[in-house]
């Protein structure tokens, strides 16, 4: 029989079942890591889309919910060609909130997404078969500058919803008659999100243990008791919603927009790539080794099929998630037991209509406070791989040009106005694209200087 400690040791092994109070609580710990991560996006894209209410509770509901399908599918591999069988979790991921808020404001519809996510899992998969052939085009000044890209592409996003999100005018919030201090640019809504920024900064830099790890979630949580207190928060909805039920299949519906499955096929290979880093960093952190072929290639197959099936089910697509990768380098806690007790507990969120109704009542103010910060350490991670790199003329050529043009065209918002539709959709709405097609582009044609 297995004492206590030998059970513990087991935590630091991929498999065995360690002791399950020690088990829960470091699941959790990655849940409250991850949570926020995983919703904001659906409340940010459930907003530019226009949904109902009922529609939000829907895709946030999904979201969660496919989130842990896709990380099951990574825990628990098929052979050794689907899954990567590591110590990973998968969310639903910021780097496609851009080119997402461009389709579902540009009239194509939200189904459109679940149309491109299918797209671009068919991408993902062909990258996973080829992976080390593919990866030499994306060296980590590509990734680098994609990810810089991505992070300031979404401050514009923060902003708004620091300031209550730009469609609560005067008139619609009078119309719904709502509360006044709801209304864009008030004094209330940058009470609460300096408010919640502040605490979150404080948190994680002054914090300690679970503190430091939840200041996002701590921080909005202090910011929405600010929000109740000026009575900015309506729980009027809640009642009439259901305390379980199932994803519901297509519920959103599937269409397929030329443009939109460009813009968000590039950002899966992008994300292939990217899902490399993480894979790595867990196995070289927590596990002391360099990641194999196979579980790269299984991983990335596995990614994307899984985002194939959240495209089913009305989900979002999904990546791997850097933060709790960060974790498992910190605590070398890899047991698989552990990660499937994180991925179940998203799964119950997801079964709860409940939870992802009260989830809506959060305030644009409260996620805008939290969220600037997510989107400033996208931005710096993207900074970091650039510096892993020599900055010389040509990658500083690279940078420079590609963020310049991604991000100067997608703010001039006429300059593609007498290009075809479909060409803005692709080009004009998201810096990403343009900012990844250039960093390829210049990396391959520019002559590389001498040592």
């Amino acid at each position: 029989m297995q004492t206590l400690d030998s059970r513990r040791e087991l935590l630091f092994n991929f498999y065995g079942r360690p002791p399950l109070a020690t088990t829960i609580s470091l699941a959790l710990q990655h849940l409250v890591v991850m949570i926020v991560g995983c919703i904001t996006p659906s409340i940010i894209i459930a907003s530019a889309a226009g949904l109902s209410q009922g529609e939000q509770v829907l895709l946030i509901q999904s979201s969660l919910a496919l989130s842990a399908v896709c990380t099951v599918m990574q825990l628990f591999p098929i052979g050794r060609r689907f899954g990567s069988g590591l110590p990973v979790l998968f969310g639903v991921s910021f780097a496609y909130v851009p080119s997402m808020q461009a389709m579902a404001t540009s009239g194509v519809g939200i189904s459109s997404i679940a149309g491109a996510m299918l797209v671009g899992g068919v991408i993902a998969v062909i990258v996973g078969i080829f992976v080390r052939k593919i990866r030499l085009l994306f060296p980590p000044v590509i990734t680098g500058t994609v990810v810089f890209t991505i992070g300031l592409s979404l401050y514009p996003t923060a902003i708004n919803y620091m300031a209550g999100g730009s469609s609560n005018t005067l008139e619609s919030v009078t119309a719904q008659g709502l509360n006044e201090a709801l209304v864009y640019g008030s004094w209330q809504n940058w009470l609460v999100s300096v408010l919640t920024l502040a605490a979150v900064m404080l948190l994680n830099h002054k914090g300690r243990g679970i503190c430091k790890l939840a200041s996002i979630l701590l921080g909005m949580l202090l910011g929405y008791i600010v929000a109740m207190a000026l009575g900015m928060v309506s729980f009027s909805d809640i009642g009439d919603v259901a305390w379980f039920s199932l994803p519901q299949f297509m519920p959103f519906g599937i269409s397929f927009d030329i443009s939109g499955c460009i813009a968000l096929g590039l950002l899966f290979a992008i994300n292939s790539i990217q899902a490399i880093g993480d894979f790595t960093a867990t196995t070289v952190g927590g596990m002391n080794r360099n990641p194999t072929d196979y579980e790269l290639q299984g991983g990335i197959i596995a990614y994307g099929v899984s985002n194939m099936v959240a495209a089913l089910f009305g989900g979002l697509p999904t990546a791997t998630y850097s933060q709790n990768v960060g974790i498992v380098t910190t605590n070398k806690v890899i047991n698989r037991t552990v990660f499937t007790f994180t991925a179940g507990f998203l799964l119950l969120a997801g079964f709860s209509p409940k939870f992802a109704a009260l989830l809506t009542t959060i305030p644009q103010c409260v996620l805008g406070g939290a969220t600037v910060t997510v989107f400033s350490t996208i931005a710096m991670t993207g900074m970091k791989l650039i510096a892993s790199q020599d900055l010389n003329s040509r990658n500083t050529t690279i940078v420079g040009l590609s963020a310049a043009l991604g991000v100067g065209i997608s703010q001039a918002s006429s300059a593609l106005s007498q290009f075809p539709e479909a060409v803005t959709v692709i080009f004009g709405q998201s810096p990403v694209v343009i900012a990844t097609l250039m960093a390829i582009l210049l990396n391959l044609i520019l002559p590389r200087e001498k040592a």
